[in-house]
């Protein structure tokens, strides 16, 4: 049995005078140990889907389990983590950790024992006692993710957790997230407009169409090692044009779309 599975799922959003359909009878499953990346166009759902994921949002129609179960709301079985900086502001880096763990019942050393490591894992040891407003931006995520794994969640949900860093410091945060993924093979959905970040760090890429969201094309990345050099190798290089000759056609719709 898949670990997540969606099937047939539509999520509409009713205003006054207008309904629109965000995501179109969308199926999708998902084993345990996958890291999917999810692109398409500015508006397609990408993001609703993930929340939808997350238990933030209601669905409209149609299926979607976690281990069997429907998702009704959230829980410590997903952990997500977004663009738009979570940090408690009044909460040291190590606090911010472990405060996910003070919420599942674990013994405070415990708690901070493993709190602790995460951020060792993503080089920030000499900062565990620092609030978020005395770090960089870089620093906030790189503590955010150390949150994530720490939490130790069936799934991992982000969405463009590195968007709105500078390009040196996406890259290097993206070097240890795939770092710290191939250590722990923890389930993960990616959110992101990157298509180099998308295929770097997935076992699946999926594309999504231009509004409503449906799924135009599942394709499996080659589990190789994702050193420096993979996105100069002719491999990478492939499916780069073979995912954006797929995502510039639904990009160009959603462009006329807007113009109509």
């Amino acid at each position: 049995m898949p670990l997540l599975e969606v099937k047939h799922l539509d999520k509409t959003f009713t205003g006054d005078n207008h309904t629109i359909t965000a995501i179109d009878d969308l199926s999708l499953s998902i084993d345990e140990y996958e890291f999917v990346s999810i692109v398409g166009p500015s508006g397609c759902g990408k993001s609703t889907f993930l929340h939808i994921l997350g238990g933030f949002e209601p669905i409209t129609s149609g299926e979607v389990r976690l281990q069997g179960r429907p998702i009704a709301g959230p829980g410590p079985d997903r952990g997500m983590m977004f663009q738009e900086l979570s940090l408690f502001p009044w909460l040291t880096a190590i606090e911010n950790v472990a405060w996910p763990l003070e919420m599942k019942g674990l013994p405070k050393r415990e708690r901070f024992v493993r709190a602790s490591e995460y951020l060792h894992l993503v080089h920030l040891p000499r900062f565990v006692d620092f609030y978020p407003g005395q770090l960089s931006g870089g620093m906030k995520q790189r503590v955010a993710l150390a949150r994530l794994f720490a939490l130790d969640p069936a799934v991992m949900l982000m969405d463009e957790p590195f968007g709105a860093l500078d390009s040196q410091t996406r890259e290097l945060l993206q070097e240890e997230l795939q770092s710290i993924w191939r250590r722990s093979r923890k389930t993960a959905l990616f959110v992101t407009h990157d298509i180099d970040e998308a295929i770097y760090h997935a076992t699946r890429v999926i594309v999504f169409t231009a509004r409503p969201g449906r799924i135009k094309a599942d394709i499996a990345i080659p589990d190789v090692n994702r050193s420096g050099d993979y996105r100069k190798s002719q491999e990478y290089l492939f499916l780069r044009v073979q995912i954006w000759d797929l995502l510039r056609e639904e990009v160009l719709k959603a462009r006329a779309m807007e113009e109509a």
